[in-house]
């Protein structure tokens, strides 16, 4: 899916989007604001880069982050869910990952990204493992996010 896609599904349903990016730094919303007639659905983004972000900005909890790590399932969940809240939306998708060369672990490699999506139906997040070098993983990243948020907002 392109970012047309989703602003064209966006419009068709009648919903706004927001993103919530960390490893991305914000190139989901700027693919999303490079098709016309964005401004009628894109509610904003939020890029939260440190921890220190994602609490005050997407209200992830510090005993979140500590329990399971910026890069996890929880917090993908947290941070879309908060961008909707925050940013008073239908639909948000958030990124968080570790998009190298270094960071990974043998429990995280690089490349782990946890793509989160919430709306009024539900609040779920999706595991990827994604290859190649830095620019190759947030590019696949943003790929795989504006493909989940297609498909939110046409429910």
């Amino acid at each position: 899916m392109t970012a047309a896609d989703v602003i064209e599904a966006a419009i068709a349903s009648g919903k706004t989007i927001a993103t919530a990016e960390s490893c991305t730094g914000g190139g989901v919303g700027k693919d999303l604001t490079s098709v016309s007639g964005a401004s009628n659905v894109f509610n904003g983004g939020i890029i939260a880069y440190s921890n220190d972000a994602k609490i005050r900005l997407l209200d992830v909890s510090q005993p979140l982050l500590d329990k399971y790590g910026a890069v996890s399932e929880r917090v993908a969940e947290c941070m879309a869910l908060g961008a909707r809240n925050a940013l008073g939306s239908d639909v948000a998708v958030s990124i968080t990952g570790i998009a190298g060369p270094s960071g990974g672990s043998v429990e995280k490699p690089v490349g782990t990204v946890w793509i989160g999506v919430s709306s009024d139906v539900e609040t779920k997040a999706y595991h990827n493992l994604f290859q190649g070098d830095r620019e190759a993983v947030r590019s696949a990243s943003v790929k795989a996010a504006l493909g989940h948020l297609y498909r939110a907002v046409r429910i």
